[in-house]
Protein backbone atom coordinates (compact mmCIF):
# COMPACT_ATOMS: atom_id res chain seq x y z
CA UNK A 1 0.00 0.00 0.00
CA UNK A 2 0.77 3.81 -1.01
CA UNK A 3 -0.05 6.88 1.28
CA UNK A 4 1.12 10.61 1.18
CA UNK A 5 0.46 10.50 4.41
CA UNK A 6 0.71 7.55 7.65
CA UNK A 7 0.16 8.91 11.18
CA UNK A 8 1.11 6.73 13.58
CA UNK A 9 -2.10 7.16 16.60
CA UNK A 10 -5.29 8.25 16.25
CA UNK A 11 -5.65 10.44 19.24
CA UNK A 12 -5.90 13.91 19.37
CA UNK A 13 -2.24 15.27 17.67
CA UNK A 14 -3.10 12.28 15.39
CA UNK A 15 -6.59 12.51 14.16
CA UNK A 16 -5.75 16.44 13.88
CA UNK A 17 -2.67 16.04 11.70
CA UNK A 18 -4.48 12.94 9.43
CA UNK A 19 -7.40 15.56 8.70
CA UNK A 20 -5.55 18.72 7.83
CA UNK A 21 -3.14 17.18 5.83
CA UNK A 22 -6.12 14.87 3.82
CA UNK A 23 -8.01 18.39 3.49
CA UNK A 24 -5.16 19.04 1.50
CA UNK A 25 -6.11 15.80 -0.75
CA UNK A 26 -3.60 13.85 0.10
CA UNK A 27 -4.04 10.33 0.56
CA UNK A 28 -3.69 9.64 4.23
CA UNK A 29 -3.88 6.36 6.52
CA UNK A 30 -3.53 6.48 10.32
CA UNK A 31 -2.90 3.83 12.09
CA UNK A 32 -3.98 3.21 15.80
CA UNK A 33 -2.81 0.31 17.97
CA UNK A 34 -5.80 0.07 20.43
CA UNK A 35 -8.83 -1.02 19.64
CA UNK A 36 -10.62 2.07 19.37
CA UNK A 37 -9.86 5.62 18.20
CA UNK A 38 -9.42 8.74 21.20
CA UNK A 39 -9.42 6.49 24.12
CA UNK A 40 -7.33 9.56 26.13
CA UNK A 41 -9.93 12.03 24.64
CA UNK A 42 -12.92 9.93 25.91
CA UNK A 43 -11.64 9.62 29.41
CA UNK A 44 -10.43 13.33 29.78
CA UNK A 45 -12.36 15.80 31.97
CA UNK A 46 -14.46 12.99 33.64
CA UNK A 47 -16.13 11.68 30.50
CA UNK A 48 -16.55 15.76 29.54
CA UNK A 49 -13.03 16.24 27.68
CA UNK A 50 -11.69 19.77 28.65
CA UNK A 51 -10.47 20.07 24.94
CA UNK A 52 -8.99 24.11 25.41
CA UNK A 53 -8.55 27.06 27.27
CA UNK A 54 -8.92 29.92 26.43
CA UNK A 55 -6.45 32.12 28.69
CA UNK A 56 -3.71 30.06 26.95
CA UNK A 57 0.13 31.57 28.11
CA UNK A 58 3.28 30.19 26.84
CA UNK A 59 4.33 29.92 30.25
CA UNK A 60 1.09 27.33 30.99
CA UNK A 61 3.80 24.61 29.32
CA UNK A 62 6.98 22.86 30.16
CA UNK A 63 9.84 21.81 28.13
CA UNK A 64 13.68 22.03 28.15
CA UNK A 65 13.22 24.28 24.76
CA UNK A 66 10.55 27.12 26.37
CA UNK A 67 10.06 29.07 22.91
CA UNK A 68 9.51 25.49 21.09
CA UNK A 69 5.76 25.30 21.58
CA UNK A 70 4.94 29.34 20.53
CA UNK A 71 5.25 28.92 16.99
CA UNK A 72 2.56 26.20 16.90
CA UNK A 73 0.66 27.68 19.61
CA UNK A 74 0.13 30.92 17.47
CA UNK A 75 -0.59 29.38 13.83
CA UNK A 76 -3.71 27.34 15.20
CA UNK A 77 -5.56 28.98 18.66
CA UNK A 78 -7.82 27.59 21.11
CA UNK A 79 -10.58 30.20 19.06
CA UNK A 80 -9.78 27.42 15.79
CA UNK A 81 -10.50 24.69 17.78
CA UNK A 82 -12.99 26.24 19.24
CA UNK A 83 -15.05 27.16 15.29
CA UNK A 84 -14.38 23.55 14.49
CA UNK A 85 -16.37 22.61 17.97
CA UNK A 86 -19.06 25.17 16.43
CA UNK A 87 -19.10 23.87 13.18
CA UNK A 88 -20.20 20.47 14.65
CA UNK A 89 -22.72 22.01 16.74
CA UNK A 90 -21.37 20.73 20.05
CA UNK A 91 -22.71 21.87 23.20
CA UNK A 92 -19.32 22.97 25.74
CA UNK A 93 -19.16 25.20 28.80
CA UNK A 94 -16.60 27.22 30.22
CA UNK A 95 -15.61 26.45 34.00
CA UNK A 96 -13.01 28.16 36.21
CA UNK A 97 -9.37 28.77 34.84
CA UNK A 98 -11.10 29.49 31.44
CA UNK A 99 -11.81 25.93 30.97
CA UNK A 100 -13.95 24.31 27.94
CA UNK A 101 -15.43 21.26 28.48
CA UNK A 102 -18.50 19.10 26.56
CA UNK A 103 -22.06 19.57 27.99
CA UNK A 104 -22.52 15.83 27.22
CA UNK A 105 -20.07 13.49 26.32
CA UNK A 106 -16.46 13.94 25.28
CA UNK A 107 -17.60 10.93 22.59
CA UNK A 108 -18.67 14.77 20.88
CA UNK A 109 -14.91 15.33 20.15
CA UNK A 110 -14.09 11.96 19.24
CA UNK A 111 -17.02 11.79 16.96
CA UNK A 112 -16.53 15.32 15.48
CA UNK A 113 -12.79 14.07 14.69
CA UNK A 114 -14.37 10.81 12.93
CA UNK A 115 -16.78 12.73 11.05
CA UNK A 116 -14.09 15.06 9.80
CA UNK A 117 -11.75 11.58 9.07
CA UNK A 118 -14.86 11.02 7.07
CA UNK A 119 -15.32 14.10 5.30
CA UNK A 120 -11.84 14.08 3.88
CA UNK A 121 -11.23 10.39 3.27
CA UNK A 122 -8.94 9.34 6.08
CA UNK A 123 -8.32 5.63 6.49
CA UNK A 124 -7.84 4.63 9.62
CA UNK A 125 -6.83 0.82 10.82
CA UNK A 126 -6.95 0.05 14.48
CA UNK A 127 -5.67 -2.90 16.70
CA UNK A 128 -2.22 -2.79 14.55
CA UNK A 129 1.32 -3.02 16.34
CA UNK A 130 4.14 -1.50 14.35
CA UNK A 131 7.27 -3.35 14.39
CA UNK A 132 9.66 -1.44 11.66
CA UNK A 133 10.19 1.94 10.14
CA UNK A 134 12.62 1.89 6.76
CA UNK A 135 14.22 4.85 5.61
CA UNK A 136 13.49 4.34 1.63
CA UNK A 137 15.99 6.74 0.73
CA UNK A 138 18.35 4.40 1.64
CA UNK A 139 17.69 1.74 -0.78
CA UNK A 140 15.33 3.12 -3.52
CA UNK A 141 16.55 5.91 -5.14
CA UNK A 142 13.92 6.39 -7.83
CA UNK A 143 10.65 6.10 -5.40
CA UNK A 144 8.73 8.87 -4.35
CA UNK A 145 8.08 7.44 -0.74
CA UNK A 146 10.73 8.44 1.51
CA UNK A 147 9.65 5.63 4.35
CA UNK A 148 8.01 1.59 5.10
CA UNK A 149 6.10 1.00 8.33
CA UNK A 150 6.01 -2.43 8.77
CA UNK A 151 4.18 -4.74 10.89
CA UNK A 152 0.74 -6.71 11.33
CA UNK A 153 -3.26 -5.46 12.32
CA UNK A 154 -5.06 -8.30 13.92
CA UNK A 155 -8.55 -8.66 12.78
CA UNK A 156 -11.19 -11.36 12.88
CA UNK A 157 -8.57 -13.27 10.19
CA UNK A 158 -6.29 -13.56 13.07
CA UNK A 159 -2.77 -11.16 12.28
CA UNK A 160 -2.14 -9.68 8.79
CA UNK A 161 1.02 -8.63 7.49
CA UNK A 162 1.11 -4.54 7.01
CA UNK A 163 3.82 -3.16 5.16
CA UNK A 164 2.91 0.64 4.21
CA UNK A 165 4.97 3.04 2.01
CA UNK A 166 4.73 7.26 2.50
CA UNK A 167 6.13 10.32 1.80
CA UNK A 168 5.44 12.02 5.10
CA UNK A 169 5.56 9.99 8.51
CA UNK A 170 3.75 11.43 11.22
CA UNK A 171 4.63 10.20 14.88
CA UNK A 172 1.61 10.81 17.02
CA UNK A 173 2.30 7.87 19.28
CA UNK A 174 1.73 9.35 22.32
CA UNK A 175 3.65 9.13 26.28
CA UNK A 176 4.11 6.53 28.68
CA UNK A 177 1.38 7.47 30.82
CA UNK A 178 -1.96 5.52 31.69
CA UNK A 179 -0.53 2.50 29.34
CA UNK A 180 -4.18 0.80 28.96
CA UNK A 181 -5.17 4.18 27.12
CA UNK A 182 -2.83 2.81 24.16
CA UNK A 183 0.02 5.16 24.84
CA UNK A 184 3.51 3.27 24.09
CA UNK A 185 7.20 3.90 23.97
CA UNK A 186 7.04 2.96 20.54
CA UNK A 187 8.00 6.77 19.41
CA UNK A 188 10.48 7.21 21.84
CA UNK A 189 12.10 4.01 20.00
CA UNK A 190 11.78 6.40 16.74
CA UNK A 191 13.22 8.96 17.54
CA UNK A 192 16.50 7.11 18.67
CA UNK A 193 16.64 5.37 15.27
CA UNK A 194 17.13 8.67 13.65
CA UNK A 195 19.49 9.91 16.29
CA UNK A 196 17.42 12.06 18.46
CA UNK A 197 17.95 12.18 21.95
CA UNK A 198 15.27 12.18 24.31
CA UNK A 199 15.08 14.50 27.79
CA UNK A 200 14.64 12.81 30.74
CA UNK A 201 10.86 11.43 31.18
CA UNK A 202 8.86 11.02 33.83
CA UNK A 203 4.89 10.76 34.88
CA UNK A 204 3.49 14.13 34.71
CA UNK A 205 0.20 16.03 36.83
CA UNK A 206 0.31 13.01 38.76
CA UNK A 207 -0.85 11.99 42.30
CA UNK A 208 1.79 11.82 45.14
CA UNK A 209 2.26 8.88 47.88
CA UNK A 210 3.63 8.80 51.35
CA UNK A 211 5.26 5.82 53.01
CA UNK A 212 6.29 7.78 56.58
CA UNK A 213 3.03 8.60 59.46
CA UNK A 214 1.38 10.53 56.34
CA UNK A 215 -0.30 7.34 54.84
CA UNK A 216 -2.32 6.29 56.84
CA UNK A 217 -3.37 10.52 58.08
CA UNK A 218 -4.34 10.39 53.97
CA UNK A 219 -6.35 7.16 54.20
CA UNK A 220 -8.08 8.15 56.97
CA UNK A 221 -9.12 10.64 54.91
CA UNK A 222 -9.56 9.42 51.45
CA UNK A 223 -12.36 11.14 49.94
CA UNK A 224 -12.03 14.90 51.63
CA UNK A 225 -10.88 17.98 49.58
CA UNK A 226 -10.15 21.59 50.26
CA UNK A 227 -9.33 24.66 48.52
CA UNK A 228 -5.20 25.14 49.34
CA UNK A 229 -1.89 26.66 48.01
CA UNK A 230 0.82 24.04 47.33
CA UNK A 231 4.31 25.09 46.42
CA UNK A 232 7.50 23.72 45.03
CA UNK A 233 10.44 25.90 45.09
CA UNK A 234 9.21 28.78 42.99
CA UNK A 235 6.34 27.19 41.91
CA UNK A 236 3.26 27.58 43.54
CA UNK A 237 -0.63 26.79 42.75
CA UNK A 238 -3.75 27.27 44.26
CA UNK A 239 -6.81 24.57 43.46
CA UNK A 240 -8.45 21.78 45.52
CA UNK A 241 -6.21 18.77 47.53
CA UNK A 242 -7.55 15.69 47.69
CA UNK A 243 -6.99 13.16 50.32
CA UNK A 244 -7.26 9.59 48.69
CA UNK A 245 -6.08 6.14 50.22
CA UNK A 246 -2.28 6.38 49.41
CA UNK A 247 -1.38 10.39 49.13
CA UNK A 248 -2.40 13.28 47.86
CA UNK A 249 -4.46 13.83 44.81
CA UNK A 250 -6.73 17.25 43.19
CA UNK A 251 -5.90 19.73 41.14
CA UNK A 252 -3.23 21.29 42.89
CA UNK A 253 -1.60 18.55 43.48
CA UNK A 254 -1.16 17.57 39.97
CA UNK A 255 -0.20 20.55 39.07
CA UNK A 256 2.91 20.96 41.72
CA UNK A 257 3.96 17.34 40.79
CA UNK A 258 4.81 18.15 37.05
CA UNK A 259 7.94 20.83 39.68
CA UNK A 260 8.29 18.55 42.00
CA UNK A 261 12.03 16.03 42.14
CA UNK A 262 12.04 12.84 44.21
CA UNK A 263 13.04 13.66 47.96
CA UNK A 264 11.82 17.40 47.79
CA UNK A 265 9.28 18.40 50.24
CA UNK A 266 6.23 20.58 49.16
CA UNK A 267 4.52 22.86 51.20
CA UNK A 268 0.57 23.24 51.42
CA UNK A 269 -1.54 26.29 53.01
CA UNK A 270 -3.96 24.75 54.18
CA UNK A 271 -6.35 27.60 54.30
CA UNK A 272 -4.86 30.46 52.12
CA UNK A 273 -7.32 33.18 52.93
CA UNK A 274 -6.04 33.59 56.43
CA UNK A 275 -2.96 33.81 58.33
CA UNK A 276 -3.99 31.30 61.09
CA UNK A 277 -1.57 32.22 64.03
CA UNK A 278 -2.81 35.69 64.12
CA UNK A 279 -6.66 34.68 63.93
CA UNK A 280 -6.00 32.09 66.84
CA UNK A 281 -4.06 34.97 69.09
CA UNK A 282 -7.11 37.34 68.51
CA UNK A 283 -9.43 35.08 70.03
CA UNK A 284 -7.09 34.45 72.70
CA UNK A 285 -7.02 38.17 73.31
CA UNK A 286 -11.00 38.06 73.36
CA UNK A 287 -10.84 35.20 76.31
CA UNK A 288 -12.20 33.01 74.26
CA UNK A 289 -12.12 29.71 75.95
CA UNK A 290 -13.19 27.52 72.68
CA UNK A 291 -10.85 24.42 71.81
CA UNK A 292 -8.55 24.99 68.78
CA UNK A 293 -10.10 22.17 67.06
CA UNK A 294 -13.79 23.95 67.50
CA UNK A 295 -12.69 26.80 66.36
CA UNK A 296 -10.84 25.46 62.88
CA UNK A 297 -13.94 23.36 62.57
CA UNK A 298 -15.64 26.12 60.97
CA UNK A 299 -13.71 26.19 58.12
CA UNK A 300 -12.78 23.01 57.25
CA UNK A 301 -13.87 19.47 57.74
CA UNK A 302 -14.48 18.22 60.94
CA UNK A 303 -12.61 14.99 60.49
CA UNK A 304 -9.16 16.65 58.87
CA UNK A 305 -9.11 19.24 62.07
CA UNK A 306 -9.15 16.05 64.36
CA UNK A 307 -6.01 14.04 62.08
CA UNK A 308 -4.39 17.72 62.40
CA UNK A 309 -5.04 17.90 66.35
CA UNK A 310 -3.33 14.36 66.67
CA UNK A 311 -0.41 15.59 64.33
CA UNK A 312 0.32 19.31 65.53
CA UNK A 313 -1.10 19.81 68.95
CA UNK A 314 -1.97 16.21 70.53
CA UNK A 315 -0.73 17.25 73.96
CA UNK A 316 -3.16 20.69 74.31
CA UNK A 317 -6.03 19.43 72.51
CA UNK A 318 -8.17 20.19 75.86
CA UNK A 319 -6.92 23.55 76.49
CA UNK A 320 -9.10 26.44 75.70
CA UNK A 321 -7.22 29.18 73.69
CA UNK A 322 -6.97 31.38 76.63
CA UNK A 323 -4.96 28.47 78.12
CA UNK A 324 -2.35 28.14 75.09
CA UNK A 325 0.85 30.30 74.86
CA UNK A 326 1.26 32.53 72.57
CA UNK A 327 4.44 30.81 70.94
CA UNK A 328 2.97 27.48 70.94
CA UNK A 329 -0.60 29.41 68.97
CA UNK A 330 1.73 30.75 66.79
CA UNK A 331 3.90 27.36 66.09
CA UNK A 332 0.08 25.62 65.21
CA UNK A 333 -0.97 28.44 63.05
CA UNK A 334 2.13 28.47 61.07
CA UNK A 335 2.14 24.89 60.61
CA UNK A 336 -1.08 25.03 59.20
CA UNK A 337 -0.04 27.77 56.79
CA UNK A 338 2.77 26.20 56.14
CA UNK A 339 2.15 22.17 56.17
CA UNK A 340 5.39 21.05 54.99
CA UNK A 341 5.25 17.20 53.66
CA UNK A 342 7.29 15.00 52.01
CA UNK A 343 6.31 12.48 49.12
CA UNK A 344 7.92 9.30 48.90
CA UNK A 345 6.67 8.82 45.24
CA UNK A 346 4.57 10.15 42.75
CA UNK A 347 1.57 6.77 41.59
CA UNK A 348 4.00 7.14 38.13
CA UNK A 349 2.57 6.78 34.37
CA UNK A 350 -0.56 4.05 35.90
CA UNK A 351 -2.10 7.49 36.49
CA UNK A 352 -0.37 10.19 35.44
CA UNK A 353 -2.27 12.19 32.70
CA UNK A 354 0.50 13.36 31.20
CA UNK A 355 4.68 12.51 30.50
CA UNK A 356 7.50 15.04 31.42
CA UNK A 357 10.13 15.36 29.36
CA UNK A 358 10.91 13.75 25.41
CA UNK A 359 12.03 14.05 21.99
CA UNK A 360 14.62 17.02 22.39
CA UNK A 361 12.67 19.73 20.49
CA UNK A 362 15.94 21.12 19.27
CA UNK A 363 15.81 18.45 16.20
CA UNK A 364 12.21 19.03 15.42
CA UNK A 365 11.68 22.41 13.36
CA UNK A 366 9.03 24.41 15.38
CA UNK A 367 6.99 25.73 13.05
CA UNK A 368 6.03 22.05 10.86
CA UNK A 369 7.52 19.48 13.13
CA UNK A 370 9.23 17.92 10.99
CA UNK A 371 12.51 16.21 11.60
CA UNK A 372 15.70 18.52 10.60
CA UNK A 373 18.06 16.39 9.35
CA UNK A 374 14.99 13.90 7.90
CA UNK A 375 12.65 15.13 5.22
CA UNK A 376 9.37 13.83 6.01
CA UNK A 377 8.99 12.92 9.44
CA UNK A 378 6.97 14.65 12.08
CA UNK A 379 6.86 14.12 15.53
CA UNK A 380 3.36 16.01 17.19
CA UNK A 381 1.84 15.76 20.64
CA UNK A 382 2.96 14.39 23.85
CA UNK A 383 5.91 12.10 22.44
CA UNK A 384 7.62 15.38 22.41
CA UNK A 385 9.59 17.51 24.98
CA UNK A 386 6.63 19.52 25.87
CA UNK A 387 3.81 19.45 28.48
CA UNK A 388 1.12 21.63 29.30
CA UNK A 389 -0.64 22.33 32.65
CA UNK A 390 -3.79 20.77 33.91
CA UNK A 391 -6.77 22.46 32.45
CA UNK A 392 -6.67 21.88 28.70
CA UNK A 393 -3.29 23.02 27.49
CA UNK A 394 -2.37 19.26 26.29
CA UNK A 395 -5.21 19.11 24.22
CA UNK A 396 -4.39 22.74 22.71
CA UNK A 397 -0.70 21.20 22.08
CA UNK A 398 -2.61 18.01 20.36
CA UNK A 399 -4.52 20.24 18.20
CA UNK A 400 -1.46 22.58 17.15
CA UNK A 401 1.25 20.66 16.85
CA UNK A 402 -1.16 18.09 14.76
CA UNK A 403 -2.71 21.03 12.62
CA UNK A 404 1.11 22.03 11.82
CA UNK A 405 2.53 19.40 10.56
CA UNK A 406 -0.82 18.09 9.02
CA UNK A 407 -0.40 21.70 6.85
CA UNK A 408 3.06 20.50 4.84
CA UNK A 409 2.63 16.78 5.07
Amino acid sequence: MKYDVVVLGAGAAGLMAAITAASRKKSVLVIERSNKVGKKILMSGGGRCNFTNTDLEFDNFLSNNEHFCKSALSRYTAWDFIELVKKHEIEFEERKHNQLFCVHSAKDIVNMLLKECEINKVKIIKNSEISSVINLDNEDKLSHEKYRVEGYEKNIKGEEALKIDCKSLIVATGALSVPTLGGSDFGYKLAEQYHMPLNALSAGLVPFMFSDSLKPFCEKLSGISLDAEVRCGDQSFRENILFTHRGLSGPAILQISNYWKPGQEITINLLPERNIAEDLLAEKRLNNKSLIRNYLSSCMSKSLVLQLQDLLWREIAENSLNDISDKKLIKIGFALNQWKVKPSSTEGYRTAEVTLGGVDTNYINSQTMEVNNHQGLYFIGEVLDVTGHLGGFNFQWAWSSGYCAGLVA
